[in-house]
């Protein structure tokens, strides 16, 4: 640890309490919108059953809030940067909490997909403003850290923690309370947050409305594709149509972004190939925990015949081990950079993922489910907190808006595209009736994804020793983005 963060001053600064509170605030708010990426998992057999889902179209109830999330992320964060972040973050999480009211209300699969899409938007507007807020609520140096560190834990840890709740609330309960829970939260977060968040300066400027709509109709397309290759055959028109159709509208992205002047995704931030390997690994480590997570809790019920809680509960490890990780991270961080701890946590995933490829109609959930659960949680808390760390460091304040989206972008798009080539191989091998036959193939799966992070891993450990050879100062200094965000909230 560094000789700043060891002289922490002890008296509090002026307004300490409230900047407290509002750094809880918003990090409540960024819980729920992670939670609800998997808090239906373990309910989605009785939902299935319930509304009368088929096989395959039950996966949309968990992609129809990853693809809205995911593919308008990167305009939430430029609305944010133009209309102000704490505007925008209330407007979302308002949407937010009215789409789960609705959802829980639903009573055709065409209700529940479009509420939870809803959903998705609500949390695409609001999501993007949660790193700036944080930072512009955080009294001092000292405070953005754990902010920071806080943040990491939360996002990283929220996915596994959303099974647990969702099987507790499914069981004393219903399904519907999976969504229902959001509201009471949510109205509590809109109370509060204008009385202790700060508004950001607005910075005007155009909307890039054909980057939007390529970036979300490309990721539609690409995972509908996905989802329907088992039964459509993946050679089939509709196939490989699909796909073609996604490359194209991200290619007119692509094209877009280089020629307008207000870009929604800023060509500046991908010329650093640090910044370009991180959101790399944050795309394959959430294409593999999704759909991973997805797998095992069909593993579990149907396997080894657990209950809604005690599958929760089984990921409960799982959780555990990534918010103890992540206590420690940031200090690991300052001493030895974060390529170190991205490659040993993605080998980490990677072998949880192979160790989960062995299960069998007659694995134990102890020790075939837990150890890969441990070795799972422990990689993903060494590499949570160093992505989010690369991805900002040294971003703009004028961009900032931008980096923030564009991070949570690539870890939703990549959990939506990661359930449906990973549940779509599983399809492809599974028997009616069974649950192991499709497994490890679709484990495998997983594990080449997770060996694509090692690899991006190993690159940006080789960018991190030339750019500390070429610009040792600038390039330890890991409160980069939080002093520009800073400053721009001055």
């Amino acid at each position: 640890m560094s000789a700043h963060s060891r002289d922490l001053p002890v008296d509090l600064p002026d307004g300490a309490t409230r900047a407290a509170t509002g750094i809880a605030v918003v990090l409540v708010a960024q819980l729920m919108l992670v939670l609800d990426a998997t808090v239906v998992n373990v309910a989605l057999p009785h939902i299935g059953t319930d509304l009368g889902f088929g096989p395959a179209s039950l996966s949309w109830v968990l992609n129809g809030y990853t693809l809205a999330f995911g593919g308008l992320l990167l305009l939430g964060g430029r609305l944010g940067d133009v209309l102000g972040r704490r505007r925008l973050f209330t407007v979302g999480l308002a949407l937010f909490t009215l789409a789960s009211l609705l959802g829980g209300l639903a009573q055709s699969p065409g209700e529940l997909v479009a509420a939870r899409a809803a959903q998705g938007v609500g949390a695409a507007l609001a999501a993007p403003s949660v790193l700036a807020l944080l930072t512009t609520s955080a009294p001092d140096d000292a405070a953005r850290s754990r902010a920071f560190a806080l943040f990491a834990a939360v996002s990283s840890g929220g996915a596994s923690l959303g099974l647990l709740l969702g099987g507790v609330v499914t069981d004393l309960g219903s399904w519907r309370w999976t969504l229902f829970i959001n509201v009471p939260i949510g109205l509590a977060v809109l109370v509060l947050v204008g009385r202790v968040v700060s508004e950001t300066p607005r910075r005007p400027g155009r909307f890039d409305v054909v980057g939007a709509t390529t970036a979300t109709l490309g990721a539609v397309a690409v995972v509908w594709s996905l989802i329907g290759a088992p039964e459509q055959g993946w050679t089939s028109a509709r196939t490989l149509g699909g796909l073609a159709l996604g490359a194209a509208l991200v290619a007119v992205l692509a094209r877009t972004e280089t020629r307008i002047a207000h870009p929604i995704i800023q060509p500046a931030l991908l010329r650093d190939r640090r910044r370009v390997a991180a959101l790399a690994m944050m795309a394959m480590l959430m294409a593999g925990q999704l759909a991973v997570f997805f797998l095992v809790v069909q593993f579990d019920e149907g396997v080894l015949g657990l209950g809604p809680v005690e599958t929760g509960l089984a990921f409960l490890p799982l959780s555990l081990s990534i918010f103890a990780v992540s206590r420690i991270t940031p200090r690991l961080v300052e001493r030895i950079g974060a390529g170190p701890l991205l490659l040993a946590g993605s080998l980490s995933v990677t072998a949880s993922y192979l160790l989960l490829s062995r299960l069998d109609a007659g694995s134990a959930y102890a020790p075939a489910v837990l150890v890969p659960m441990l070795l799972n949680g422990l990689g993903a808390g060494l590499m949570f907190m160093p992505i989010t760390r690369t991805v900002l460091l040294g971003v703009e304040p004028e961009h900032a808006g931008a980096a923030s989206g564009l991070l949570q972008t690539m870890q939703q798009l990549g959990g939506a595209i990661g359930v449906a080539a990973i549940v779509s191989v599983y399809a492809a091998g599974a028997v009616p009736g069974q649950i192991v036959p499709g497994l490890a193939a679709a484990f495998l799966t997983a594990a080449a994804l997770g060996a694509v992070a090692v690899l991006g891993a190993v690159a940006l450990l080789r960018a991190e020793r030339r750019a500390r050879t070429t610009h040792p100062v600038a390039d330890l200094a890991p409160t980069a983005p939080a002093d520009a965000l800073a400053t721009e909230a001055a």
